[in-house]
């Protein structure tokens, strides 16, 4: 789970999205410009596998693979809190979850 305002600092993909009505990584939206090397161009976003140093959980200090990120889905999504900045997102009061 990811608020609104840690969603521009989600990492996008190469390729441009099937479906176009809301897709933040196409040409007439403005996410995606013509002729752009994703080798150039992305490098803070992008997957290292070379790098072994990969954050940990602030919560149950499991390895985390999103860059960025300070808690991992688990956790934000069991607490209702953003993965990334740690907002509180949703209310998971009457909520009947899982700990699986």
């Amino acid at each position: 789970m990811v608020c609104d305002d840690c969603q521009k600092k989600v990492g996008r993909i190469a390729t441009q999205d099937v479906w176009k009505n809301g897709s933040r990584n196409t040409v007439e939206s403005g996410g995606k410009k013509l002729n752009e090397n994703k080798l150039l161009s992305g490098k803070s976003s992008r997957y290292s596998p070379y790098t072994t140093k990969f954050t940990k959980c602030k919560l149950c200090k499991s390895t985390i693979h999103q860059p960025g990120s300070s808690y991992c889905q688990g956790c934000a999504y069991k607490l209702g809190i953003c993965a990334m900045c740690g907002v509180k997102v949703l209310e998971t009061k009457n909520y009947r979850q899982s700990a699986v």
